[in-house]
């Protein structure tokens, strides 16, 4: 049986609580955002604790019933409440090493196909779909706000948002590229291809996070756009590209009807990918400072997707592998996830 520790949260709560009620709480708006927001998080965190702690104590009252009264017609529900059990202790366990600033925010997620053309753009579809799957079983709500099809199938990029609690904290670890190798639909010979994808992740800034722009070094274009959408998003100029000048980021989107909702979320995106870029600098600079020797590995694959001639699904950085590949690409990632959070606090 897990064993939990609530009386540490609630004396965290209660020492936050004390710190609120002091009469110059408010005079530093910033720091009291982000204590309210940790109550907020610590409240919700003990809330599980204690629904946990209750659903085990009732299979375990269960389990003696099932034994006492030699009752077998009890044992698939035991079974099913413990392997119900199992999974919810395992997505605590995953929250609970989720602490960075950010990790509770939405998760910003772009995907762009690699070289290979229409073989990568399929493969970018693929885990565009696979994303959304996963997003879906969580009880996420997903929004596609801006994408570009290939030129024969798939997607040459897309960007998606993930809102939901915690959906950045378990996303984070996606960030790299992806490769995949199988036997090409599009090629009419039957040979095997290996296509790449990268996706990219970032937090959704919140309103209390300041991200100074301004505005001389923005520039914003307006073009058509090239997706569905109807007659009315095709042929006026509504989507929207903004360009930050300093840092050479560009976001653009296209998927809403008017150029003033793209405009918004356009400046949303702007934001975020602002935060993301400083935060990484700073990560950098302090990594310098400690002497530490950083791998850059855009090039580099996280995870390899074999579907001949073989089927595999294996993380590179984990270890972490499964033969089941088509549960994988309908959304079961949640074993990846685990393995590259837990591999993250082991260091």
């Amino acid at each position: 049986m897990i064993v939990f520790d609530p009386a540490s949260v609630r004396q965290e709560i209660a020492n936050l609580e004390k710190r609120i009620s002091a009469s110059d709480f408010w005079n530093d708006a910033e720091s009291a955002q982000k204590t309210l927001k940790k109550l907020s998080l610590l409240k919700t965190s003990l809330q599980e604790i204690e629904t946990l702690e209750t659903r085990q104590k009732e299979l375990a009252e269960l389990i003696d019933l099932a034994e006492q009264e030699g009752d077998l017609s009890l044992e698939s529900e035991v079974k099913a409440n413990l392997s119900e059990l199992e999974k919810e202790v395992n997505d605590w366990v995953r929250r609970s090493t989720l602490s960075g600033e950010t990790d509770a925010n939405n998760a910003i997620v772009t995907i762009h196909s690699g070289a290979g053309g229409t073989e990568s753009c399929d493969w970018a579809s693929m885990l565009l779909r696979m994303y959304m799957r996963w997003a879906d079983k969580r009880g996420y709500t997903t929004e596609v706000i801006d994408s570009l099809e290939g030129d024969e199938a798939g997607i040459k990029s897309a960007t998606f948002t993930a809102a939901g609690p915690y959906a950045y904290g378990y996303l984070k670890g996606e960030d790299g590229v992806h490769r995949l190798v199988r036997i090409s639909p599009f090629d009419a010979n039957k040979r095997r291809h290996t296509s790449f994808a990268s996706v990219e992740v970032i937090a959704e800034v919140e309103d209390d996070i300041v991200v100074e722009i301004n505005d001389a070094d923005v520039r914003v274009d307006t073009f058509r756009s090239s997706g569905a959408g109807g007659q009315h998003v095709n042929k006026t100029s509504s989507a929207v590209r903004m360009t930050h000048l300093p840092t050479g980021i560009v976001v653009q989107c296209q998927n809403e009807r008017s150029q003033h909702k793209n405009r918004a979320v356009a400046m949303k995106l702007l934001r975020a990918k602002l935060y993301d870029h400083f935060q990484k600098q700073r990560e950098a600079e302090l990594a310098s400072q400690r002497g530490e020797q950083e791998k850059i590995a855009w090039g580099s694959q996280i995870r390899s997707y074999v579907l001949q001639p073989y089927q595999m699904v294996k993380d590179h950085r984990t270890g972490i592998e499964t033969g089941n590949v088509n549960a994988v690409l309908d959304g079961d990632i949640d074993q990846f996830i685990s393995g590259y959070l837990q591999n993250k606090v082991a260091k």
